[in-house]
């Protein structure tokens, strides 16, 4: 079985520099890795400093949001579950999770993944918006839990609302036509209505980008 890949900041100082650059390709491989102390490792897109700003920028500038969860414990986990399967719609999300009750799964290669609880560490996932060849957005869900109530906070980092999302054109132009094509130019707000009629289908059934080409034509 796969282990949930953790990231050790600290780490970057000492002998074991080389190993945690390495590492931190779990962003390319996963999409959802979790890390311990401050500082978020992007260095391997090979974008320019502040891509991702002007990418999400539109007329009102990038939004950010805050959820705060509880999870009570459930005396009949078998039957229900905490959060169904589904993947983020925006861009990146920080998620500081309950250091002892878990419950999180992400989806890797057909098999559901536990993600520890781990105290000082936050878990970052990417959404919808940065999945193309080289990164993914995960699905993902939680279980319910017999013991313990779980409680978490989660941030979101998301485009305005009229601003246009494609590829980078750095990352893309290796690419054959017909991959490049699999991820049209749309505006996040068209996005997100797609998404908000069809998330209730499993990921598997719905392409989404396919979906906005499609409520665009």
């Amino acid at each position: 079985m796969a282990t949930f890949p953790v990231i050790n900041l600290e780490r970057l100082n000492g002998d074991e520099r080389t190993a945690t650059w390495r590492k931190s390709r779990c962003l390319s491989n996963w999409g959802f890795f979790q890390q311990k102390t401050p500082g978020l490792v992007l260095r391997e897109s090979g974008l320019e400093k502040g891509y991702l700003i002007k990418a999400f920028n539109g007329t009102n500038g990038p939004t950010f949001s805050t959820k705060v969860s509880n999870y009570p414990p459930c005396p009949t986990p078998d039957k229900f579950k905490g959060l169904r399967a589904h993947t983020d719609a925006g861009g990146i999300i920080l998620l500081f999770q309950d250091p002892i009750v878990g419950g999180l799964q992400i989806l890797k290669a057909g098999e559901w993944i536990d993600v520890p609880p781990m105290r000082h560490s936050i878990v970052i996932n990417l959404g919808d918006q940065l999945e193309h060849g080289k990164y993914k957005c995960v699905e993902h869900q939680v279980m319910a839990q017999t013991e313990g109530t779980r409680m978490f906070i989660s941030l979101f980092y998301n485009p305005c609302s009229d601003a246009v999302i494609y590829p980078a054109p750095a990352l893309v132009e290796n690419e054959a036509e017909e991959k490049k094509e699999l991820y049209p130019k749309f505006v996040f707000e068209d996005y997100m209505k797609v998404y908000a009629e069809r998330n209730s289908r499993p990921r598997s059934q719905v392409s989404r980008h396919e979906a906005i080409t499609t409520a665009t034509a």
